[in-house]
């Protein structure tokens, strides 16, 4: 577990804890929602159901005195030309109020402990070009990476 000031910590989250996430969710979609074109975000009830069935997301919650402050979502993914593992970055927020404290730093250093306990290659993640804030950080803890990114919409009004 990583300890930051302040009493925050930083911890797995387990399956059936997942729950006490939602009312994150809720705040993370109606940030999001002017990034992403999907026409009706999901309740926060129903993302921290998919997070908590889901058999390879893992969750990482920030706390301070057992109340959510934010959260990332990782994969363990193969890396199939090295024949190593790498780790996937899906989501990462910070409730408002506790932005400004080093939280997502930490969630994203607690990440990488996890990778290298496991022998990841890497961690990677994409960002939206509109999220500046986000960018700002991931500049000054990240290399950028010189690939591309590319998707095909199967449901236009269900995603990015």
């Amino acid at each position: 577990m990583y300890i930051l000031p302040m009493s925050v910590s930083i911890r797995p989250l387990p399956r059936e804890e997942r729950y006490a996430l939602a009312p994150l969710f809720a705040a993370y979609a109606a940030e999001m929602r002017g990034t992403l074109a999907g026409r009706e975000v999901a309740p926060p009830e129903a993302q921290a159901a998919l997070l908590a069935a889901h058999p390879a997301a893992e969750v990482l919650a920030a706390e301070r005195d057992g109340a959510p402050l934010g959260f990332a979502v990782l994969f363990d993914l193969p890396e199939i030309v090295f024949a190593r593992r790498c780790g996937q970055l899906d989501d990462l927020f910070v409730a408002p109020a506790a932005r400004g404290q080093g939280i997502a730093r930490a969630l994203i250093a607690e990440a990488c402990a996890l990778g290298r306990d496991r022998g990841w290659s890497h961690l990677r993640w994409i960002v939206p070009e509109a999220d500046a804030p986000a960018i700002a950080l991931y500049e000054r803890i990240a290399a950028r990476a010189d690939w591309l990114s590319y998707v095909i919409r199967l449901d236009p009004g269900a995603s990015l």
